[in-house]
């Protein structure tokens, strides 16, 4: 008896396509239907139980059915096997383009090239000369463009600082990031219009903001939560070693709340903090760290001790936080943004309620 042959990548490509129809029938789902995502993706990276990295290429086991997959898929490690590239998850990426409500014709800008599979999405919804993607990495920026070209993709790719735009293709009537930001950069409004829209990542979620002309924007977050790789730039570690000497504090916030309730919030209030949580025998979270660019550090215990040191008091936002949001896990959707000349702030609940500077670098 013959055994039956394995999927084509056409057939799983359609397969995945229609398994993102929320019954909403994007115009985007023909795209994922279309644009062969393995060969933006030849091979990607995946972690063992014990936390170490092995790649996994075309050919191997579980390859295709992993791309066609609603799955992140790391794409780059750096020497120390931290990742610094991925290919987004299909369903977080397919969120973000609704959102923008772009039609074919509309110039659009992308922050964050990466692998490519996403401009040549859009590009196939919006036209090539439509399209202009920027990376700063000039490694991936060629493997991009090659795995384009193959594919009959050219929009405009190019290396360099994604912040800054490309003003002498501006205005743009879309703008979208897949690299996380701390704010929507002064640049990019520089090269927009009334009404163009900006979809970006910031902190653990994705923000939807109107551009409104004069320095001035608007706007609120997805509901679906999200994390992108930072833009690359210097940083400090955890000064956990130092922390120790500190005098310890109480705190009746649960440490745990630093990982689920309050870590969207959180990302908005300390804009590129990072943290790390330890954990016994059964799993139980027994104490989190977080630190900052810096050299902020602080931790804190499930007895209720924190100790931080630094110019800023991390364990302090945290409380304040705590104020704010007492009970539940607050929504990403009940969050917002305004953009004015003189600076960028998130609110909750309405512009007029709390609310946290975005940083000014």
């Amino acid at each position: 008896m013959n055994e039956p042959s394995a999927p084509t990548p056409a057939a799983l490509r359609a397969k995945f396509a229609a398994s993102l129809d929320d019954g909403q029938r994007s115009k985007w789902l023909a795209a994922f239907a279309s644009v062969p995502r393995e060969l933006f993706v030849p091979r990607f990276h995946q972690q063992d139980d014990e936390g170490r990295w092995y790649k996994v290429s075309d050919g191997d086991p579980g390859y295709l059915e992993t791309v066609y997959s609603d799955t992140a898929l790391t794409t780059q490690l750096d020497e120390h096997g931290i990742p610094t590239s991925s290919s987004s998850a299909p369903r977080l990426m397919l969120a973000m383009l609704d959102a923008l409500g772009a039609e074919p014709g509309d110039r659009l800008y992308e922050l964050g090239l990466g692998t490519g599979y996403n401009a040549a999405l859009i590009s196939s919804v919006l036209g090539d000369d439509s399209v202009v993607s920027v990376d700063v990495d000039p490694g991936l920026v060629r493997l991009a463009q090659d795995r384009l070209a193959v594919t009959g993709y050219r929009p405009f790719v190019f290396t360099g600082n994604g912040t800054e735009g490309l003003p002498e293709r501006a205005p743009y009537d879309r703008m979208i990031a897949t690299a996380g930001l701390r704010r929507i950069p002064p640049a990019l409004l520089s090269q927009a219009h009334e009404g163009t829209v900006i979809v970006a990542p910031i902190g653990y979620g994705i923000a939807r903001v109107v551009v409104a002309g004069g320095g001035k924007a608007a706007g609120r977050f997805l509901p679906v939560p999200a994390f992108f790789m930072r833009r690359r730039g210097p940083a400090r570690n955890p000064d956990f070693s130092g922390v120790e000497s500190a005098v310890g504090e109480a705190t009746a916030v649960p440490v745990s709340d630093v990982l689920d309730r309050l870590r969207f919030p959180l990302s908005l209030a300390l804009p590129g903090y990072n943290s790390c949580s330890w954990r016994d025998g059964k799993g139980r979270v027994t104490g989190v760290g977080l630190w900052a660019e810096d050299g902020s550090t602080a931790t804190a215990h499930a007895t209720g001790t924190v100790r931080q040191i630094g110019p800023q008091r991390l364990w302090d936002t945290v409380e304040d936080l705590a104020s704010v949001f007492r009970e539940g896990t607050p929504a990403h959707e009940d969050f917002g943004i305004t953009v004015t000349p003189d600076g960028q702030r998130f609110w909750y609940g309405d512009p007029k309620g709390p609310c946290w500077p975005a940083p000014k670098d």
